[in-house]
């Protein structure tokens, strides 16, 4: 394999990070070769490569129609009669029996059968193009042989689907939710999913099947096993061990039963019907993460010797990809833990009801540096602060707590406005921290002796505050403004103060509400404008969750924080 790319995607639907395209297309055993939306050629397989006689360099950045195919005379023809095009267009699978020629790098004609895969890789809306000589006696006639069982390209497809499928999400239910709707009705009328957790307990996951077209689960077959018992001989605990993939019918789970396990999967059998079930451990590169049952109820034909050895591929297959999942789940959760563990607890000021939100960014490894705080000050003011510091890492999210806490200890030592507090976390940044640049907008709210709110602040480099009156009318605090920190020039800071009428809303935000490679910084803040005046009249709490659903960008990639604040008066 000449070209070697890593994936670099998230839960949408993308590769799974540390993926490459030679992983995937090394584990097809046949030709393969994937292509663009423009159908040049991204990579080839090492037997695509010998089949067309021709290296990956010559192949890789080529359109694969005018380079390859050919009629029986070996001449070019028009793309519009390319019997690939419409499902390219489609973006849907394709299986082509009808003779077929692709040109070999000498010249000569290699009569195939193919098969087309649509799949995701990285940002590229790609195809998977699995091809088989016509002359090659291990390639089978396209259509299914008289059992039932699929013939080998059509296993090739399968795998290559379940490949691709699978390796381009990192949710554990988008995953398993795939892999039933690529065996469902392909090999068997049900399927069932059992996982094994960290704590070594099974749960039935999923019974299913297709009825009337529809995947249907049977939710009274579905939830807790019993331990796995290392003793037991019976087909499905010798799986969940990892022991042996096993055929098996209805008569294995009559008689005395001697776990749990065994009585589920004999009131499983009575209750779908099925008699003949062929069962495979999904194993990941450490342990054993469950089981995968297929079942055939209403087709007659048993499951045979090769089946077997199609669903063993499928669950190892099944295996790696559940264990990336659940490793990003787990780097996930550590990380959105270590972020919210650092980010503090609001105070209960008399008169002013606040609320905050945080974020994670979608990508596990991206920890962020975005933080909001509210605390007391001696003067009876309670000072407020929404940042950002730059980067995506545990740089960047032990920085913040350094930036936070620094802030936290001048504004409660020096009685100086925003301005003064902030002209030393400045200097600070550079002399005390490992921070390399932030934005900041840090301030304090005080009630006044006529009973109004008052806010002073300032703002170093950060997006300004929104101001959302209770009759919806909305303006941006745009004064104040300053450079971001860090950048050692120390330029002096302005402060600038404004009355806030009663019952408004102020909202601080990091640019990860407002940002989005498919719009401007202004739209965004125009976006965020009018929904939070459309919202300002639900209660705060209901206010700030709608207001994150609305505007949040469906691509972002960035943690996001937010600070509101409802201002009433005083008792």
């Amino acid at each position: 394999m000449a070209v070697d790319r890593t994936g670099s995607g998230d839960e949408r639907g993308h590769a799974v990070p540390g993926t490459t395209i030679s992983d995937m297309l090394g584990t097809i055993g046949t030709g393969a070769y994937l292509v663009d939306a423009r159908s040049c050629v991204v990579a080839v397989n090492a037997e695509g490569e010998r089949s067309l006689g021709r290296a990956a360099a010559e192949l890789v950045g080529q359109d694969a129609h005018d380079l390859l195919h050919r009629n029986a005379r070996g001449e070019t023809f028009p793309r519009t009669q390319c019997r690939m095009r419409p499902a390219f267009m489609a973006g849907r699978p394709l299986h082509q029996t009808a003779a077929e020629w692709f040109e070999r790098g000498d010249g000569s004609l290699l009569p195939v059968s193919w098969t087309i895969v649509p799949c995701g890789w990285g940002e590229r809306d790609t195809t998977l193009v699995l091809f088989t000589p016509r002359d090659d006696p291990a390639a089978l006639a396209g259509q299914p042989s008289d059992d039932g069982t699929l013939n080998e390209l059509e296993r090739l497809a399968l795998l290559a689907e379940v490949t691709t499928q699978l390796t381009s999400t990192l949710s554990v239910d988008e995953a398993l939710q795939r892999l039933l709707s690529l065996v469902l009705p392909r090999l068997a009328d049900w399927a069932v999913i059992d996982l094994i957790n960290e704590h070594g307990e099974v749960w039935r996951n999923t019974v299913a099947h297709v009825e009337n077209g529809t995947l249907t689960h049977h939710r009274g077959l579905e939830g807790p096993m019993t331990p796995v018992s290392p003793a037991s001989q019976m087909p499905l605990s010798r799986a969940l061990r990892g022991v042996a993939s096993t055929i098996t019918e209805p008569r294995v789970y009559e008689g005395s039963l001697d776990t749990g396990i065994a009585v589920e999967q004999h009131r499983l059998f009575e209750t779908t019907n099925m008699h003949s079930a062929a069962i495979a451990p999904i194993r990941g590169l450490r342990d054993v993460l469950g089981a995968l049952t297929l079942g055939r109820a209403e087709r007659p034909e048993k499951f045979s010797a090769a089946d077997l050895a199609l669903v063993e591929d499928i669950t190892r297959r099944a295996g790696l990809a559940l264990d990336n999942a659940r490793l990003y789940q787990r780097q996930r959760k550590v990380a959105e833990t270590m972020q919210r563990y650092l980010l503090p607890q609001l105070p209960r000021v008399e008169g002013l009801d606040m609320t905050a939100r945080y974020l994670p960014a979608p990508d596990a490894s991206h920890v962020g540096g975005d933080w909001y705080d509210a605390f007391p000050l001696t003067d009876h003011a309670t000072a407020l602060a929404i940042g950002d510091v730059s980067g995506h890492d545990l740089d960047a999210a032990a920085g913040m707590a350094q930036v936070r806490n620094v802030l936290r200890a001048y504004a409660w030592s020096q009685k100086e406005p925003p301005s003064r507090v902030v002209e030393r976390v400045d200097r600070a940044v550079l002399s005390i921290t490992d921070v390399p640049m932030a934005t900041l907008v840090y301030g304090t709210v005080a009630l006044r002796d006529d009973g109004a709110w008052e806010l002073e602040w300032t703002n170093a480099g950060h997006p300004p505050p929104l101001l959302i009156t209770r009759e919806g009318v909305t303006r941006y605090l745009a004064g104040g403004n300053g450079m971001l920190l860090g950048t050692g020039t120390h330029p002096p800071r302005a402060d600038t103060s404004d009355v806030l009428p009663p019952g408004s809303t102020l909202l601080l935000y990091t640019d990860g509400l407002i940002e989005s490679p498919r719009h401007s910084i202004d739209d965004g803040l125009e976006r965020l404008r009018r929904q939070a005046a459309a919202l300002v009249h639900h209660p705060l709490e209901v206010f700030t969750d709608e207001l994150l659903s609305r505007v949040r960008p469906a691509e972002n990639d960035d943690d996001i924080a937010l600070l509101a604040l409802r201002l009433g008066t005083r008792p």
